[in-house]
């Protein structure tokens, strides 16, 4: 049976699949990491939303349960100025009157990598560590390296890919806009204009010398070895383990991912982020100019959300999922993990 195609990727994190597991905050965490992990994959944990105390704990609490690579995901966004968001808030009104709850900030802001980040991150020393939005100032990102963690960006473009790879990155997720979550996008290219994978993976392939993730659309065997085929070295997988028991997410949620149907919208965070419909996008359209920028149109919409889900209704939160979303699997993440490598190897080996 013939292996995998360019392992250079396997050979550079040490792991037995060459499959990561998307971070996927909120859904994602200790106990999808450490199956990803124990199934041969990079197990990874979302650090954007916790605190450096709850990444030592998290780190901790993996680490004492498995062996193998770690990677942590941070984001490297700009906060915005002060912004007013007095149309947003008058738009959820209608919203904050139906759950009886006040116009206020709440819920935890995706915040930057920053200087105490910094600090966890090389006191842990996880294996690798990735950066969504581009990456870290120099100074940050260089004491990130020598602690000798693999640097892994994430690219939508040619041109982010070849600023990452400039910039010191070891490896960059090519990612299409079949991708569940918030687009990478970092150098300000017009959403448009945003590439299918297939399109870009191959080209960023090209462009760059360094190994190159494929991530966006890849729900089962066939899309991992066709992603290898046009050049990959791995392939990184969120909606996939969504399906697996492990993740955190809610009864809908998991119902809904069998539906498919999913879209852009920036109405959760202010971001571009793919997911299935939910009460808020129906009712208001997925995209809307009010929604202050990334990533605080989730402070207002926090009070209102968490009300909703107390009646157990979760139209107001992200339910995040790429479009390959309905070619899941519901199964263990370990066992998903092999299933999924044991079925690409065979496909390609038939290829072969």
């Amino acid at each position: 049976m013939v292996g995998w195609p360019d392992r250079r990727f396997v050979d550079l994190v040490g792991t037995e699949f060459p499959i990561v597991q998307a971070p996927m905050a909120g859904a994602g965490g200790v106990e999808l990491c450490v199956a990803a992990i124990e199934g041969g994959a990079l197990g990874s944990l979302p650090c954007a939303m916790l605190s450096p105390e709850q990444v030592r704990q998290q780190v901790t609490e993996v680490r004492g349960r498995v062996s193998g690579p770690l990677n942590l995901n941070f984001f490297c966004h700009r906060m915005p100025e002060q912004v007013d968001d007095g149309a947003w808030r008058a738009l959820l009104r209608p919203y904050y009157d139906e759950y009886g709850v006040e116009v206020g900030n709440g819920g935890a802001l995706r915040l930057p990598f920053d200087e105490q980040m910094c600090a966890v991150v090389v006191e842990l020393r996880p294996e690798v560590v990735s950066f969504h939005f581009g990456l870290p100032e120099a100074e940050l990102l260089g004491r990130v390296k020598r602690s000798g963690a693999v640097i892994v960006g994430n690219a939508t473009t040619v041109d982010e890919a070849r600023w990452l790879e400039d910039r010191g990155a070891d490896a960059i997720i090519a990612q299409g806009f079949e991708a569940g979550g918030h687009t990478g996008r970092f150098l300000g290219s017009d959403p448009g204009e945003a590439m299918g994978l297939f399109a870009l993976l191959p080209q960023v392939g090209d462009a760059v010398r360094i190994p190159v993730i494929a991530a966006g659309g890849i729900g089962d065997g066939r899309g991992i070895a066709a992603a290898m085929v046009l050049g990959a070295s791995a392939v990184q997988l969120g909606t996939a383990y969504l399906h697996a028991p492990e993740t955190r997410i809610s009864d809908t949620h998991r119902q809904r991912l069998t539906e498919g149907g999913t879209l852009f919208t920036n109405l959760m965070t202010g971001g571009l982020a793919r997911g299935v419909r939910g009460r808020l996008v129906d009712e208001l359209g997925p995209l809307r100019a009010e929604a202050p920028p990334y990533p605080l149109a989730s402070a207002a919409l926090a009070p209102i959300r968490a009300a909703a889900e107390t009646r157990g209704e979760y139209g107001f939160g992200p339910m995040w999922a790429g479009q390959a979303a309905p070619l899941g699997e519901a199964l263990p993440a370990a066992d998903l993990t092999r299933e999924l490598a044991a079925d690409a190897v065979a496909i390609l080996h038939r290829r072969g």
